[in-house]
Protein backbone atom coordinates (compact mmCIF):
# COMPACT_ATOMS: atom_id res chain seq x y z
CA UNK A 1 0.00 0.00 0.00
CA UNK A 2 1.34 3.53 -1.20
CA UNK A 3 1.71 6.78 0.87
CA UNK A 4 -0.15 9.91 0.17
CA UNK A 5 2.07 11.68 -1.87
CA UNK A 6 4.57 14.30 0.67
CA UNK A 7 4.86 11.27 2.75
CA UNK A 8 8.61 11.88 3.02
CA UNK A 9 8.86 15.65 3.50
CA UNK A 10 6.06 14.80 6.59
CA UNK A 11 8.34 16.02 9.67
CA UNK A 12 8.11 13.23 12.76
CA UNK A 13 6.21 15.16 15.55
CA UNK A 14 7.78 15.24 18.83
CA UNK A 15 5.44 12.19 20.37
CA UNK A 16 6.68 9.85 17.44
CA UNK A 17 10.52 11.05 17.68
CA UNK A 18 10.70 10.09 21.39
CA UNK A 19 9.65 6.58 20.43
CA UNK A 20 12.40 5.88 18.38
CA UNK A 21 15.47 3.99 19.59
CA UNK A 22 18.15 6.35 20.91
CA UNK A 23 20.72 4.86 17.16
CA UNK A 24 17.50 5.41 15.16
CA UNK A 25 16.78 9.09 16.45
CA UNK A 26 20.03 10.60 15.86
CA UNK A 27 20.07 8.55 12.32
CA UNK A 28 17.44 10.49 11.19
CA UNK A 29 17.67 13.92 13.02
CA UNK A 30 19.08 15.22 10.28
CA UNK A 31 16.50 14.19 7.56
CA UNK A 32 13.28 15.88 9.72
CA UNK A 33 10.83 13.89 7.79
CA UNK A 34 9.79 10.39 7.80
CA UNK A 35 11.17 9.19 4.17
CA UNK A 36 13.91 7.56 5.62
CA UNK A 37 12.23 5.83 8.58
CA UNK A 38 9.71 4.74 5.86
CA UNK A 39 13.10 3.59 3.92
CA UNK A 40 14.51 1.83 7.01
CA UNK A 41 11.01 -0.01 7.61
CA UNK A 42 10.22 -1.37 4.36
CA UNK A 43 13.96 -3.09 4.48
CA UNK A 44 13.72 -4.75 7.14
CA UNK A 45 10.37 -5.55 6.07
CA UNK A 46 11.94 -7.38 3.09
CA UNK A 47 14.10 -9.03 4.94
CA UNK A 48 12.11 -10.64 7.50
CA UNK A 49 9.66 -11.67 5.13
CA UNK A 50 11.69 -13.14 2.45
CA UNK A 51 13.28 -15.64 5.66
CA UNK A 52 9.63 -15.98 7.16
CA UNK A 53 8.09 -17.23 3.49
CA UNK A 54 11.11 -19.91 3.16
CA UNK A 55 10.47 -20.88 6.14
CA UNK A 56 6.85 -21.95 5.66
CA UNK A 57 7.96 -23.69 2.17
CA UNK A 58 10.30 -25.26 3.88
CA UNK A 59 8.21 -26.73 6.45
CA UNK A 60 10.00 -25.28 9.07
CA UNK A 61 6.98 -22.58 10.39
CA UNK A 62 3.71 -24.29 10.55
CA UNK A 63 -0.04 -22.99 10.16
CA UNK A 64 -0.70 -23.98 13.92
CA UNK A 65 2.49 -21.62 14.95
CA UNK A 66 1.25 -19.16 12.59
CA UNK A 67 -2.05 -18.67 14.06
CA UNK A 68 -1.67 -17.67 17.13
CA UNK A 69 -1.04 -14.58 19.64
CA UNK A 70 2.25 -14.93 20.43
CA UNK A 71 3.53 -15.50 16.63
CA UNK A 72 1.95 -12.15 15.95
CA UNK A 73 3.47 -9.98 18.89
CA UNK A 74 6.58 -11.88 18.13
CA UNK A 75 6.25 -10.55 14.13
CA UNK A 76 5.61 -7.34 15.33
CA UNK A 77 8.77 -7.03 17.37
CA UNK A 78 10.96 -8.65 14.62
CA UNK A 79 9.44 -6.27 12.37
CA UNK A 80 9.88 -3.02 14.07
CA UNK A 81 12.22 -3.83 17.43
CA UNK A 82 15.47 -1.81 15.63
CA UNK A 83 13.27 1.23 14.92
CA UNK A 84 10.70 2.02 17.74
CA UNK A 85 9.94 1.54 21.37
CA UNK A 86 6.65 -0.19 21.20
CA UNK A 87 7.19 -3.14 18.69
CA UNK A 88 5.81 -6.12 20.51
CA UNK A 89 3.84 -4.08 22.77
CA UNK A 90 -0.17 -4.45 23.16
CA UNK A 91 -1.62 -1.00 22.33
CA UNK A 92 -2.55 1.11 25.94
CA UNK A 93 -4.79 3.77 24.77
CA UNK A 94 -7.94 3.83 23.16
CA UNK A 95 -8.24 4.51 19.44
CA UNK A 96 -11.83 4.85 17.43
CA UNK A 97 -10.56 1.91 15.58
CA UNK A 98 -10.04 -1.29 17.56
CA UNK A 99 -11.32 -3.22 20.79
CA UNK A 100 -10.75 -1.59 24.19
CA UNK A 101 -6.79 -2.02 25.09
CA UNK A 102 -7.85 -4.26 28.07
CA UNK A 103 -9.44 -6.58 25.63
CA UNK A 104 -6.60 -6.88 23.19
CA UNK A 105 -4.88 -10.38 24.69
CA UNK A 106 -8.20 -12.34 25.12
CA UNK A 107 -10.07 -11.43 22.13
CA UNK A 108 -6.84 -11.73 20.03
CA UNK A 109 -6.30 -15.58 21.31
CA UNK A 110 -9.54 -15.99 21.22
CA UNK A 111 -10.44 -14.99 17.72
CA UNK A 112 -6.99 -17.19 15.93
CA UNK A 113 -8.75 -20.25 18.46
CA UNK A 114 -11.34 -19.74 15.84
CA UNK A 115 -10.01 -19.24 13.31
CA UNK A 116 -7.65 -22.04 13.55
CA UNK A 117 -10.50 -24.65 15.01
CA UNK A 118 -12.55 -23.30 12.04
CA UNK A 119 -9.77 -24.12 9.59
CA UNK A 120 -9.44 -27.50 10.99
CA UNK A 121 -12.62 -28.65 11.65
CA UNK A 122 -14.55 -27.80 8.47
CA UNK A 123 -14.29 -27.54 4.78
CA UNK A 124 -15.94 -23.99 3.97
CA UNK A 125 -12.92 -21.49 3.09
CA UNK A 126 -10.11 -21.62 0.87
CA UNK A 127 -6.34 -20.91 1.99
CA UNK A 128 -6.73 -17.83 -0.02
CA UNK A 129 -9.85 -17.25 2.14
CA UNK A 130 -8.00 -18.36 5.58
CA UNK A 131 -4.99 -15.66 5.18
CA UNK A 132 -7.79 -13.38 4.37
CA UNK A 133 -9.81 -14.06 7.45
CA UNK A 134 -6.84 -13.81 9.60
CA UNK A 135 -5.92 -10.04 8.53
CA UNK A 136 -9.15 -8.87 8.73
CA UNK A 137 -9.75 -10.06 12.24
CA UNK A 138 -6.52 -8.55 13.28
CA UNK A 139 -6.84 -5.20 11.87
CA UNK A 140 -10.06 -5.30 13.19
CA UNK A 141 -9.07 -5.77 17.00
CA UNK A 142 -5.46 -3.70 16.45
CA UNK A 143 -3.68 -4.84 18.70
CA UNK A 144 -0.24 -2.39 18.33
CA UNK A 145 0.15 1.25 18.59
CA UNK A 146 1.29 1.50 14.98
CA UNK A 147 2.35 -1.16 12.20
CA UNK A 148 -0.64 -3.29 12.26
CA UNK A 149 -1.31 -2.64 8.54
CA UNK A 150 1.89 -4.27 7.34
CA UNK A 151 2.15 -6.93 10.08
CA UNK A 152 -1.37 -8.48 9.71
CA UNK A 153 -0.42 -8.24 5.73
CA UNK A 154 2.52 -10.37 6.12
CA UNK A 155 0.68 -12.28 8.52
CA UNK A 156 -2.05 -12.88 5.95
CA UNK A 157 0.88 -14.11 3.17
CA UNK A 158 2.51 -16.14 5.74
CA UNK A 159 -0.65 -18.01 6.44
CA UNK A 160 -1.34 -18.38 2.76
CA UNK A 161 1.49 -19.55 1.81
CA UNK A 162 1.16 -22.34 4.59
CA UNK A 163 -2.27 -23.31 4.03
CA UNK A 164 -1.35 -23.71 0.25
CA UNK A 165 -1.23 -27.62 -0.64
CA UNK A 166 0.47 -26.64 -4.34
CA UNK A 167 4.09 -27.28 -5.11
CA UNK A 168 3.43 -23.42 -6.76
CA UNK A 169 3.52 -20.69 -3.98
CA UNK A 170 1.06 -17.82 -4.53
CA UNK A 171 1.25 -14.76 -2.41
CA UNK A 172 -1.43 -11.67 -2.01
CA UNK A 173 -0.65 -8.46 -4.35
CA UNK A 174 -1.33 -5.56 -1.44
CA UNK A 175 -1.63 -2.87 -4.48
CA UNK A 176 -4.47 -1.92 -4.56
CA UNK A 177 -7.26 0.75 -4.05
CA UNK A 178 -6.98 1.70 -0.53
CA UNK A 179 -10.07 3.49 -0.49
CA UNK A 180 -12.18 0.21 -1.90
CA UNK A 181 -9.69 -2.18 0.64
CA UNK A 182 -10.99 -0.02 3.89
CA UNK A 183 -14.49 -0.23 2.58
CA UNK A 184 -14.45 -3.83 2.42
CA UNK A 185 -12.84 -4.44 5.67
CA UNK A 186 -15.30 -2.48 7.16
CA UNK A 187 -18.04 -4.75 5.89
CA UNK A 188 -16.29 -7.68 7.23
CA UNK A 189 -16.38 -6.31 10.48
CA UNK A 190 -19.74 -5.96 10.31
CA UNK A 191 -20.96 -9.52 9.01
CA UNK A 192 -17.33 -11.60 9.66
CA UNK A 193 -18.23 -12.71 5.87
CA UNK A 194 -14.48 -12.46 3.93
CA UNK A 195 -15.73 -13.71 0.36
CA UNK A 196 -15.96 -9.66 -0.72
CA UNK A 197 -12.67 -9.17 0.63
CA UNK A 198 -10.83 -12.10 -0.90
CA UNK A 199 -12.52 -11.72 -4.04
CA UNK A 200 -10.75 -7.96 -4.09
CA UNK A 201 -7.73 -8.80 -3.07
CA UNK A 202 -5.88 -10.49 -6.06
CA UNK A 203 -2.77 -12.96 -5.66
CA UNK A 204 0.05 -13.72 -7.53
CA UNK A 205 2.45 -16.63 -8.34
CA UNK A 206 5.80 -15.88 -6.80
CA UNK A 207 7.49 -19.57 -7.01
Amino acid sequence: MSFEPGYGETPLCDDEAEMLVPPVRALIEGSGGKAALYDLEQAIQEEIAEELINAVFDGGLPLDELLTDHFLRDLHQRLYKDIWQWAGIFRRRELNIGVAPEQIAVELRTSLDSIRYRWMHTNDWTSRQLGIAVHAETVRIHPFTDGNGRTTRLLADLVFAAAQDSELLELYDWELDKQQYISLLREDDGHRDCSALTAFIRVNQVR
